[in-house]
């Protein structure tokens, strides 16, 4: 059975679930249209049964379960969401038009429960299929056609997110070598890209990835999307465009060409200020809520090492401005004057200097470190306006020295105690990885991206991958 045969079979169960207690909680009027019955059956199950067909066909012609939007992204998400709340619109309308008393507290229960339980139904079914996705099933087999340099970043880059579901099976470049693998990676060279035909057969691919545009005139890219089979392979261009985020780009076809444009981004105006009233907001709150933690946690540092409660450092923050950034002391005081004894010992990425089993730390502050209790007391950064919730790490002046003219991008925000790295792996990542994914934050940031970092930061704080 398709995952999109099983998706339809778990809405039509949310959606009976949701409409049955929105019935129990709300009531149906019996009195409606002046009947009990419709033929044998009682007008409350015959009204239930028509809603739950209804929200199960809504989601079906808003294209909710498109192979191209379940598993990865948002948009599935929204045409859940937007799809109920039409239907549902619609059906206030009538009962308000025909005058159906009664009707208005099925609805709003009906409506409540249906976007909660449609919306948790759907983040169920996409962590069972990420599962299966990890595993190398149920996903598209992909043929990566282009420059042997370009197929070897794409490839990487699936491979970074199998859950988006495109496990690369072969490539044709422009050299038509068969067998072997693409240097550097284990990716089958399957041909020229002239024998795509025969290439796709003989992987049993159903999608082609264009990772490149030298090998490929708008003619070829254009005869090979009338060869492909039409509803069971598809063809995928992937524009020379990286680490650029979905609300920047906006595709315009003007006489026949898609043009893809791209918003810069801003540093100023209305987000800024919603930014920092979020910091301001969220930091005196946690701050308020925590402070039991914050002084149990203090009280427990200067208890068991000798030394101060906190441990101030230079980092550089917005503009490359400097700044004391707070935490709690996990190490013992002399552990800045012995960093030089332990430097040929890091398991960092190059840059940063990371180390599982530190000596320097000690037993309350390994405890810390775990939970990231130590980084607690930034939140005073943020309220002070230095640092922000969310943001990229902000990195000690002798890394900054080592960083490339570009990475320096990453001044245009302010840092944040939760960012993208320390959700994505935190101090498992290589070098390259960090940079991308604090450029990919400052170059794309949004209100809505910063709650979505916030949620995944409670997992990667409760997990134990790269807390060291």
């Amino acid at each position: 059975m398709s995952y999109s045969r099983l998706l339809l079979a778990s809405d039509l169960v949310a959606a009976t679930a949701c409409v049955l207690v929105a019935h129990l909680l709300g009531g149906l009027p019996e009195q409606v249209w002046g009947i009990r019955h419709v033929g044998s059956v009682p007008t409350p199950i015959v009204i239930m049964a028509v809603t739950v067909v209804a929200i199960v066909l809504m989601l079906t012609i808003s294209g909710s379960r498109a192979q191209r939007y379940v598993g990865v992204g948002v948009t599935e998400y929204r045409r859940v969401i937007n799809s109920t709340l039409v239907l549902f619109g619609a059906g206030g309308l009538t009962a308000y038009a025909l005058s159906i008393v009664g009707m208005q507290r099925f609805l709003i229960a009906a409506l409540a429960l249906s976007l909660v339980g449609l919306v948790t139904e759907r983040w169920l079914c996409r962590r069972w299929l990420a599962a299966r996705r990890r595993e190398g099933r149920m996903s598209h087999r992909v043929l990566l056609v282009g420059s042997d340099d370009s197929v070897a970043v794409m490839e990487k880059a699936l491979r970074r997110t199998p859950t988006a579901g495109l496990k690369v099976v072969g490539a044709c470049t422009a050299s038509g070598a068969t067998g072997g693998f693409i240097e550097g990676t284990d990716i089958p060279m399957s041909g020229s890209i002239a024998n795509l035909p025969a290439a796709l057969d003989a992987v049993e691919a159903d999608t082609v990835v264009v990772t490149s545009a030298n090998e490929m005139s708008s003619a070829l890219v254009r005869e090979l999307s009338w060869k492909l089979e039409p509803g069971h392979q598809h063809l995928v261009v992937a524009p020379s465009l990286t680490d650029i985020g979905g609300p920047r780009l906006h595709t315009r076809p003007v006489a026949g060409l898609p043009l893809i444009h791209v918003e810069t981004p801003r540093y100023d105006g209305g987000k800024l200020y919603a930014k920092r009233l979020l910091d301001v907001l969220g930091s005196a709150i946690l701050i308020a809520v925590l402070s039991p933690v914050l002084l149990v946690t203090a009280l427990l540092v200067r208890a068991t090492t000798p030394g101060g409660v906190f441990f101030r450092q230079e980092r550089i923050g917005l503009r490359g401005d400097r700044f004391a950034m707070l935490k709690f002391r996990s190490m013992y005081t002399d552990a800045e004057a012995r960093l030089h004894e332990l430097a040929d010992r890091s398991e960092g990425n190059g840059v940063m200097f990371k180390m599982k089993d530190d000596p320097r730390v000690t037993v309350i502050g390994a405890f810390l470190r775990r939970f990231s209790l130590d980084e607690l007391p930034q939140l005073f950064n943020v309220f002070r306006g230095s640092m922000s919730i969310v943001g990229p790490r902000p990195p000690l002046a002798s890394e900054v020295q080592q960083y490339d003219t570009h990475v320096h991008r990453r001044f245009l925000v302010k840092p944040g105690i939760t960012g993208l790295w320390q959700v994505s792996g935190r101090s498992d990542l290589d070098w390259e990885e960090t940079v991308r994914l604090d450029l990919y934050y400052v170059e794309n940031w949004t209100m809505a991206g910063d709650l979505m970092i916030l949620w995944r930061t409670a997992k990667a704080v409760l997990g134990k991958d790269g807390a060291y």
